[in-house]
């Protein structure tokens, strides 16, 4: 469900919200050995940024963001995760949020509450993209995923929250257990590695790659294996359950 209008563009005062604050989200889609990004896009204005959020004057920061979540998705109890506050004053520029208001039919004041310089908390989140319902906001007209390899610009500093909500993602993989996120409850380490080199964006040598990921201690090995014609079909993994979510 959407913000109302009334709520984020009209409300030129930003009242029932924290002031200054948001929260600026990278949804991440994977599925099929491709990684794509949820950004929403804003008629008559040729800009594109990536989902954002208030803070209700009543509500925690995380719940706020989990709230954009899953009205942007339709998804719920999905990775979700802080990684960086940006809050550089070169970041403000009022003039896309203006373009914006405009190409919505208003006349926002001078000092209209989105206008004003804003810190911003950076979330990224994990997901099967062809489970989400990608819903715009009250602002946007569309939301849609594009591929993270040919991304277009975007507005603000938004290219920039991507590379570092990336860096985080890269950085993790390992200890957030990336994979029990974006993998089926069972799966087979090319499935594993298809998976870890589309995130890197490089090929990764298979024979090192195993050994790493046995090493780990997270992985367990079925007996059952994948079922197909080939003699050696590969085994199946999952992990570990009490590290799944850790």
């Amino acid at each position: 469900m959407r913000e109302s209008s009334e709520s984020v563009g009209q409300n030129t005062r930003g009242e029932g919200y924290l002031q200054g604050l948001a929260t600026d989200l990278v949804i991440f889609g994977f599925h099929e050995t491709q990684l794509k990004i949820l950004l929403l896009e804003y008629e008559n204005t040729g800009l594109l940024g990536l989902p954002a959020g208030f803070i209700r004057d009543d509500e925690n920061l995380n719940d706020a963001a989990r709230r954009t979540l899953t009205q942007r998705t339709g998804l719920g109890d999905i990775f979700l995760e802080q990684f960086y506050v940006f809050g550089d004053v070169c970041r403000h520029d009022p003039q896309p949020l203006r373009s914006i208001l405009v190409g919505k039919g208003e006349t926002p004041p001078d000092d209209h509450w989105l206008l004003r310089r804003f810190v911003t908390v950076g979330f990224y989140a994990l997901v099967d993209f062809t489970r989400a319902i990608p819903n715009p906001d009250a602002l946007a007209d569309r939301c849609a995923w594009y591929d993270l390899a040919a991304l277009p610009p975007l507005m603000l500093d938004h290219t920039a929250i991507v590379q570092k909500a990336l860096d985080t993602l890269r950085a993790n993989l390992d200890h957030k257990l990336i994979g029990a996120n974006l993998l089926p409850e069972l799966f087979t380490m090319n499935d594993l590695q298809q998976l870890y080199e589309t995130i890197l964006g490089q090929k990764i040598n298979r024979s090192a790659f195993q050994r790493k990921m046995l090493a780990l201690g997270i992985l367990e090995r079925l007996e059952k294996r994948f079922s197909g014609g080939a003699h050696k079909a590969p085994f199946l993994y999952r992990f570990v359950q009490e590290s799944r979510y850790r």
